[in-house]
């Protein structure tokens, strides 16, 4: 090369970085990740579990594992991350959640300043003075912890979520759908701001990017200010129900937790923390959020018209067996989270063997164990005009979904992992039964089976408890049954 010839000029790729949305398989995660997918986001969506987020079958999405409770996996989750979502809480983990909380936003805190995260965007939950509840606090305790380092965070904190899959919704759901006559503590006449799903995903999918928001705490909630109780009427208005209230002194927060866990499907974990925020009048004060970012709030009928109408557009998030509005047999009032029962059994042979078994069940294989509880449970369905009797299937051994095994109907197939049937007997709800497959350390397997049930209305809830002790008795005994079957496949071969 001359003098007079011009040096190269290193060209550098530039990547737009990624944003990240931790605790995506969450409810606010769920419909997150694809508004900002929707947006033009590069998005890695980050969970416990990455099988849940392959079930909920996104496209152009990264998918990673990590956990927040273990910093190990921090790292990696947040490699090239500009903005991170932080969107984890520990309430289905029971008494114990708060100090995890507290645990998981200080390793998520540090990692996110390890690895030059620009900005975090934290959804708390409103706190109104004095608030004792463990819940509000813990999420408060989170936002505080998320700041202890440099990086930038935009707290959001909203109260009640109006929308498919939100606890407090489906609290109201339940109890709208599944009791005429409602006997209520006082906390139905708390007052807070209900916001609907789509203007919370819209104040966090701006909020991300606004330079004004940085290092900012802002109060969400929509343009009314309703008790818990004229949600419940009015909720039942829309969907042509007319529940009585009627309010007593004598439930506190931890028996209407417990009362709650027995008419609705809430997990009673989730319920009984958030009974404990619902006591408290929770008005947002969303002045500077408004402004910041102007929007049209829906009024709470708009919020629920909106929410039935995604759930019959098939738009929610749902797991395998929760929430999706096929396994609730497209019905509103089948409830969104299931009552569940099952079974385990482990054996030392693989996946690989017992697989076949698994997908054998049903047509001349029966059930592989008490199959007269079947039979008296078929006989009671052929009686009400159901298909009970209707046995057989297209092949013994392979499996399509949509395939006919007996009554059930083939709605997930992934080999060696999971089988998932739909119920087709006659019943006051629907009904999901699901075969997990774990490999485990030594080459041996986990086998779990587990009935969910979305029970519709007060029938569906009394059937699913009188089904209860059958259930628990027969699938324990079916899983050992089935690895047993395996096992002898094995030796034979």
């Amino acid at each position: 090369m001359t003098s007079s010839e011009p040096a190269p000029v290193a060209i550098t790729q530039v990547t737009e970085p990624v944003t990240v949305v931790f605790g995506a398989s969450g409810y606010v995660g769920s419909n997150l990740v694809p508004w900002l997918a929707a947006a033009g986001h590069r998005v890695r969506a980050v969970a416990r579990q990455r099988r849940v987020l392959e079930a909920r079958g996104w496209q152009d999405v990264e998918l990673v594992e990590a956990d927040a409770l273990n910093p190990e996996t921090l790292d990696a989750a947040l490699d090239g991350c500009g903005v991170a979502y932080y969107l984890v809480h520990s309430m289905a983990a029971g008494s114990d959640f708060a100090r995890l909380d507290r645990e998981a936003a200080l390793n998520f805190a540090h990692a996110a300043a390890r690895k030059g995260v620009r900005r975090i965007v934290y959804l708390g939950g409103l706190v109104p003075a004095g608030a004792d509840s463990e819940h509000l606090v813990s999420r408060q305790e989170s936002g505080d912890l998320l700041r202890s380092t440099h990086v930038p965070v935009t707290e959001v904190r909203a109260g009640i979520i109006v929308g498919a899959g939100s606890a407090a919704y489906e609290v109201m759901r339940d109890l709208v759908y599944h009791l005429p006559l409602m006997v209520t503590p006082k906390w139905v006449q708390s007052k807070s701001s209900p916001i609907a799903l789509q203007n919370l995903l819209q104040y966090l999918l701006a909020l991300a990017t606004e330079p004004g928001a940085a290092g900012r705490i802002f109060d969400a909630g929509g343009p009314e200010l309703l008790t818990y109780e004229e949600m419940m009427l009015a909720f039942g208005e829309i969907v042509g129900k007319r529940p009585r209230i009627v309010r007593v002194p004598v439930l506190s927060p931890r028996l209407s937790s417990y009362w709650l866990g027995l008419v609705t499907s809430v997990p009673a974990s989730i319920a009984r923390a958030l009974i404990g925020g619902l006591k408290y009048d929770i008005p947002a004060n969303d002045k500077e959020l408004r402004a910041l970012v102007p929007q049209r709030l829906l009024t709470f009928r708009e919020a629920v018209l909106a929410a039935l109408e995604s759930e019959q557009q098939h738009q929610v998030a749902g797991r395998w067996t929760e929430g999706a509005f096929p396994h609730r047999a497209y019905r509103h009032d089948h409830a969104f989270y299931a009552k569940r029962a099952g079974g385990v059994a482990e054996t030392a042979v693989s996946p690989a063997a017992v697989w076949p078994v698994v997908t054998a069940i049903g047509g001349d294989n029966r059930y592989y164990t008490l199959n007269f509880l079947w039979w008296l449970r078929e006989l009671i369905d052929w009686l009400v005009g159901g298909p009970g009797f209707t046995h057989g299937r297209r092949d013994p051994v392979d499996l399509r979904v949509g395939d006919a095994i007996d009554y059930w109907t083939v709605l997930a197939l992934e080999p060696q992992r999971r089988l998932t049937l739909y119920f087709g007997m006659k019943a006051p709800g629907s009904g999901i039964l699901e075969f997990e497959l774990e490999p485990l350390a030594h080459g041996g397997t986990r086998l779990t089976e587990t009935a969910y049930w979305h029970p519709r209305g007060i029938w569906g809830l009394l059937y699913w408890y009188a089904m209860v002790p059958a259930h628990l008795f027969l699938f324990r005994r079916m899983t050992r049954a089935m690895v047993r079957r395996a096992e002898q496949r094995a030796a034979r071969t």
